[in-house]
């Protein structure tokens, strides 16, 4: 997949998202905000209730979205015979989409009331869900292939090495500049003072002070605009590669226990889940089937 075509699958994705929960929301604003004792006698109830029309179907539609984007990526991880099956990268971000939009979809059927063990397994979709968002975080700072193998310490001081020596005697960029900036980088590393949140913030607020003295004093080398962005893209991934390099063993670590704690939230939500969905189809709430 191209870089175009990436970034248009991506935003595909997102938009989905997006208008997902604004047009539930929208259409189902005067029925969630109406008190529960009140709803009964709402025109939507018919179809916004947990078993009406809309709330049935939008349930079912998030409880596959959630099962399939689980174990699909469960499955193209763990079995050899699905490597060849598209790029793991890919993959992980159809299964982010799914498992958002899953939750989504499922809070809507709730109709914003949660009780009994269905709410042991919608606070568990919750944590999933938050515990994903760190989970990603953390999983863009481990830098891989674009099959998803992880790069060793070896291959990123490499990549950073070729990106030095481009912006060196590529595009002449003095090297005082960027032995600056490296010091500079040093003295963050060095000084392990504070939460590794705190140092996380600290790093990142260096970096964009960073950005902004680079460009600085790469305007007074009178680069053309186009070497100019050029430069300062290659500076900008020169920056990320030194702080993954950096962070590597740390967010390694930190991945291997966000696992877990994120595995156990998602099977008490999937086992809880699929009971809620053996009762629901005994007591015959079959949607339209």
């Amino acid at each position: 997949m191209s870089r175009l075509a990436h970034r248009i699958y991506l935003i595909a994705l997102v938009s989905i998202t997006v208008f997902a929960f604004f047009s539930l929301a929208v259409y189902g604003a005067d029925y969630y905000s109406t008190d529960l004792a009140e709803r009964h006698f709402h025109a939507k109830d018919e179809l916004l209730k947990p078993t009406g029309l809309i709330g049935h179907g939008i349930g079912i539609a998030g409880s596959f979205f959630m099962i399939v984007g689980v174990f699909g990526y469960m499955a193209r991880k763990r079995f050899r015979k699905l490597s060849r099956l598209g790029v793991l990268k890919y993959w992980l971000e159809f299964h982010i989409f799914l498992c958002t939009l899953g939750p989504i979809l499922v809070l809507y059927h709730t109709t914003f009331k949660f009780g009994g063990i269905v709410a042991i397994s919608f606070w568990s979709m919750v944590a999933v869900v938050l515990s994903g968002v760190i989970g990603r975080f953390i999983y863009l700072q481990i830098p891989r292939t674009i099959q998803g193998r992880e790069l060793s310490l070896n291959d990123l001081s490499g990549l950073e090495n070729n990106l030095f020596l481009e912006l060196k005697d590529h595009y002449n960029v003095n090297y005082e500049i960027i032995a600056q900036m490296n010091i500079a980088l040093s003295k963050t590393e060095l000084d392990e003072s504070g939460s590794f949140f705190v140092r996380i913030a600290r790093r990142f607020h260096l970096e964009r002070q960073l950005m902004k003295q680079f460009r600085r004093e790469l305007k007074q080398q009178k680069l053309s605009k186009h070497n100019y962005k050029k430069v300062v893209q290659i500076f900008k991934s020169k920056l990320i590669l030194n702080r993954r390099i950096a962070w590597l063993s740390t967010m390694q670590n930190m991945l291997r226990y966000w696992h877990v704690a994120h595995l156990p939230f998602a099977l008490i939500m999937l086992v809880i889940m699929i009971v809620h969905i053996i009762v629901a189809v005994l007591f015959g709430y079959k949607w339209i089937f």
